[in-house]
C-alpha cells in the first residue's frame, strides 16, 4: 500500500502496519477481538518522523484495509478514535 508517497506496510504476523522512513518506524498495532473485529491499539511515531502527517497516514491505510476485508473497526487507541470521529465509515 502506498499512501501519498509512502509506503505503508502490513505485518500481520506482528498485527501492525508500518512505514518505515530514516532508518525509523512509525506503526499502528492492532488486535483481532473477533474474526471480523479489528481493534487498533497503538499508534507510535518515534521523535525525528513527527510532523510528517505519518500516523495519519497509517490509520487510513489501516482501516481502508480493515473496511475492505468488512471488518467492524474499534479504536482503543486515542488518536485512532479521534481519526474516526472524523472519518465514518461511509464518508
Amino acid at each position: 500500500m502506498t499512501e501519498h508517497g509512502q509506503e505503508v506496510l502490513h505485518q500481520p504476523l506482528r498485527q501492525r502496519f508500518v512505514i518505515v522512513a530514516d532508518g525509523a518506524e512509525a506503526f499502528v498495532e492492532y488486535r483481532m477481538l473477533a474474526p471480523e473485529v479489528i481493534d487498533f491499539v497503538h499508534t507510535y511515531t518515534p521523535a525525528q518522523l513527527r510532523g510528517r502527517g505519518l500516523a495519519g497516514k497509517l490509520v487510513e491505510a489501516a482501516v481502508g484495509y480493515a473496511r475492505q476485508q468488512g471488518w467492524r473497526v474499534i479504536g482503543s487507541c486515542s488518536y485512532v478514535a479521534a481519526w474516526l470521529e472524523k472519518h465514518p465509515a461511509g464518508s
